[in-house]
């Protein structure tokens, strides 16, 4: 078995503190809470792999191999995911009055999102596990992602999406094989059709946080970032916030550096943005509490933040919290402009989502969240080529 020369050591709850054998197949904490892999930090930091990411090159995001769960490097089910480009701002930074403005762009990933850093891992370590078909309730980007990995891996494959998905979603999962469902409603439908199909059919559900794998794929995105600031992070992140498990993710992986000594305990702040049609986030970090309700009624054109209720919500209010960042709403017709800007400003082709968290930097810029003399790092989740449709209807 060629090894990944991987330091994991198993799997725990962060709210109850339960611990679960890495080789078993794992969805929830028995408590009911996602459940987060660990690692032996100190045979990690003694592996010296910051040393030796420079001679790395060409591996994405498989060169944090030592701080991944995958075993065998046989199982690795890769498409070419991760380093992505981190970008300094040509002309918004300068119109903003904030010169180190960067936007970290995930839309060269395979699929055209961030979502394939996380389905990538969860494939792999199903791949690992003798898991041979897999289910995912998904608002678009994530079923891309799915379908196309399992296909790679020749895993049966089924996703189910709702009735107003964005076409190209629906191409894009038919394309490479999957079986589609369309549901009518949101992705929490779409959810609890998934779970019903898991228990009467065996298929293995890959919905967010549901099993603990997704989370070590994007936290990578964090990896990257200290590599490119070279382990000097930025002062604000400003992310997309659906399922947030990104932002989750990038929290886990600043916590595993320090325990690494890569970086002390100063954090960047971590700002959710939600849509104002969607904004379970927002809501509860404002009313201080610590977890979210069920938000009523959601609906914005930007279908990657239309979650009304995250399973990982306590998490993300945990992360912003710790880290003194904050939750804010834009609007619709916010997101879309900025959307706009930029493709037409910086050369940047977005889904609606990055929109949002360039409409959501206007807001914390004004509010006096980010100072002039912050660095501040603007997350570009997905490609506005999936979008079109809703980006030709919007216009």
């Amino acid at each position: 078995m060629p090894s990944t020369n991987t330091t994991v050591t198993d799997i725990y709850c962060p709210k109850c503190n339960a611990r679960y054998d890495i080789n078993t197949i794992l969805t929830l904490c028995k408590c009911g809470s996602p459940l987060l892999v660990d690692y032996d930090y100190r045979r990690a930091a003694s592996l010296a792999i910051r040393e030796k990411l420079a001679a790395r090159a060409g591996l994405g995001m498989w060169k944090y191999a030592e701080l991944l769960p995958m075993k065998d490097r046989d199982n690795v089910v890769s498409l070419g995911e991760g380093d992505t480009p981190l970008l300094r701002s040509a002309a918004i930074g300068a119109e903003l009055g904030l010169p180190e403005l960067y936007f970290k762009d995930e839309c060269g990933n395979p699929t055209g999102s961030f979502k394939a850093r996380g389905l990538a891992m969860a494939v792999s370590r199903a791949k690992e596990l003798r898991i041979d078909r897999v289910i995912i309730p998904t608002a678009g980007n994530a079923g891309s992602a799915v379908a196309a990995y399992a296909a790679r891996a020749g895993m049966k494959c089924k996703v189910i999406m709702p009735r107003d998905v964005p076409a190209p979603f629906l191409v894009d999962a038919f394309y490479h094989g999957a079986e589609t469902e369309l549901v009518d409603g949101t992705i929490k439908d779409c959810g609890l059709r998934a779970a019903e199909l898991s228990k009467s059919e065996g298929w293995f559900s890959m919905a967010t946080l549901k099993e603990p794998y997704r989370i070590e794929g994007k936290k990578t995105m964090g990896y990257e970032l200290a590599e490119q600031f070279c382990c000097s992070l930025p002062e604000v992140i400003i992310y997309p916030t659906g399922g947030g498990t990104g932002l989750i993710g990038m929290w886990k992986a600043f916590d595993e550096m320090e325990k690494m000594g890569w970086i002390d305990r100063r954090r960047p702040r971590m700002v959710a943005v939600q849509a104002e049609g969607c904004a379970p986030i927002p809501r509860a970090w404002e009313e201080g509490k610590d977890h979210a309700d069920e938000f009523p009624n959601p609906s914005t054109v930007a279908a990657g933040l239309r979650v009304p209720g995250a399973v990982g919500d306590s998490l993300m209010l945990r992360a912003i919290r710790e880290t003194n960042g904050c939750a804010i709403t834009v609007s619709d017709d916010e997101l879309m402009r900025d959307t706009k800007q930029l493709a037409a400003k910086e050369g940047i082709f977005s889904s609606p989502e990055g929109g949002a968290s360039l409409a959501c930097l206007r807001k914390l810029l004004e509010r006096g969240f980010v100072k002039p003399t912050d660095r501040v790092v603007v997350f570009i989740t997905g490609s506005g080529y999936k979008y079109l449709d809703v980006l030709e209807n919007y216009k």
